[in-house]
């Protein structure tokens, strides 16, 4: 890659999405809500952005992957 190149814009994001989470620490258990943006490819469905959601937050915070999810949405971004 030359030096006078640009990174493409990045895409709008499609979605917005919230989750909480509880799970078990050492004398009992700690709840986490977490939030952010999906840009989700034509085609693609909710379960697929709920499972890489997950993924990206286990990777963030590996004790998540031991945890129950108490309430998640995925909202369209646009009103």
């Amino acid at each position: 890659m030359s030096d006078t190149a640009t990174a493409a814009p990045a895409a709008e994001p499609t979605h917005t999405w919230l989750i909480t989470l509880q799970y078990p620490v050492t004398n009992g258990y700690a709840v986490v809500t977490h939030n952010g943006t999906l840009t989700v490819a034509p085609g693609g469905t909710r379960e697929r952005a709920y499972l890489d959601i997950l993924e990206w937050l286990t990777q963030q915070r590996p004790e998540l992957g031991r945890g129950n999810v108490l309430f998640f949405s995925l909202e369209s971004y646009r009103l």
